[in-house]
């Protein structure tokens, strides 16, 4: 936070339940990367820390922001994250920030909207997010297997004869 309380970077609004948590901020960029062979979406930024910005107004509940540098809503989004974890020699191991931000990005693709990578410097805001949410992104849980894992090894053996 600079003098007289100017914060260096851009205020990002987030919901009150996501200010106090030590979940992994995920910052997804889309429509950035050109070419024939590319990804829909980007991680931007993963990290755990983060710089928070309370808000309080008279008679309102107060409001929550993270500062973010570079943060812009016509390519950027924001997700919060739990610690994952994979399974690895019998015991659980904890994924790093920059897997947990492939693993989402993967999982969020097929909803990103294709666009232009440019834009004219006079035009507004989108009112639309740049990833649609849609009913199949919201879950309470889920396992993401990558290949060659145990569900692999589980149909080569099924689907081989036996040797004896």
């Amino acid at each position: 936070m600079g003098i007289f309380g100017r914060q260096q970077g851009t205020l990002v609004s987030i919901h009150e339940d996501n200010a106090n948590t030590k979940d992994w901020l995920i910052l997804l960029e889309a429509a950035t990367i050109v070419g024939h062979e590319r990804e829909k979406l980007r991680v931007a930024l993963t990290t755990k820390d983060r710089q928070l910005v309370k808000k309080r107004r008279l008679f309102r509940k107060p409001e929550y922001f993270i500062i973010l540098d570079g943060y812009d809503p016509r390519i950027h989004a924001l997700y919060f994250c739990p610690q994952l974890y994979k399974h690895e020699d019998g015991s659980l191991v904890p994924l790093t920030g920059p897997e947990i931000g492939q693993l989402m990005a993967k999982a969020l693709e097929g909803g990103a909207i294709e666009k232009a990578p440019w834009y004219a410097p006079n035009d507004c805001l989108p009112a639309d997010p740049v990833i649609k949410a849609s009913s199949k992104m919201e879950f309470d849980s889920l396992v993401v297997e990558p290949p060659g894992t145990r569900a692999d090894k589980m149909l080569r053996a099924v689907g081989s004869p036996d040797k004896t």
